[in-house]
């Protein structure tokens, strides 16, 4: 397997699903402004759609969308515990989890990393994003993970989107439940391995 990454995007997410199933895969760095990837190699030529994530199977198919993806990493490994059992009623929460993380907060962030973005519409963005923060805060008291019952790709995600509030004139310190989450999450293996291979961490 071959994963398209760019430095502490969304591609994160699939980056630890994958450590944390155990999956043999290699990495390839793709620059988001250029659409280059290492190597010197068109992006589009592998999405047309030109961003990450982008996982290319070892048939040469490829996967787009984070969320689809952090799915298929999870089932070919159901042991790894990253998705509860098709069918169930816990992997519709998952989904839920995941719709919900995608739309309402990866979105929420768009326009906040957009540099043609007004300024006075970022802030309509931010508060946006802290109504959504306020909710999910409520949401994970007393629990250590989304599902409450273990880590799944969803969590993998939320750190990921968590992590963004640095770059965009917020501070996860305004949700002592979120920054906790954050950090705990932060604590796992795959996760601290994910975070230096993409050099965001020693």
């Amino acid at each position: 397997m071959k994963l398209y990454y760019s430095p502490g995007a969304c591609s994160l997410s699939p980056h630890i699903a994958l450590l944390e199933a155990g999956i043999p895969f290699d990495l390839v760095k793709v620059d988001t402004k250029t659409h280059k990837f290492d190597g010197g190699g068109d992006f589009y030529s592998v999405n047309a759609k030109g961003y990450v994530p982008v996982l290319e199977l070892d048939d040469g198919a490829r996967l787009t969308e984070g969320p689809a993806i952090v799915q298929y990493i999870a089932d070919r490994k159901p042991e790894s515990g990253l998705a509860p059992k098709p069918g169930t009623l816990e992997r519709v929460r998952l989904q839920e989890w995941l719709n919900f993380l995608t739309s309402e907060i990866h979105k929420g962030f768009s326009p906040l990393f957009s540099p043609d973005t007004p300024e006075d519409y970022k802030s309509i963005a931010r508060k946006k994003i802290s109504n959504r923060f306020d909710w999910l805060a409520k949401q994970l008291e007393g629990r250590e993970y989304l599902l409450g019952n273990g880590f799944t790709a969803a969590d993998g995600y939320l750190f990921t989107l968590l992590g963004w509030t640095n770059f965009v004139g917020m501070k996860l310190e305004d949700w002592p439940v979120l920054k906790a989450y954050r950090e705990r999450i932060g604590t796992r293996p795959a996760v601290r391995q994910a975070l230096k291979d993409e050099g965001l961490a020693k």
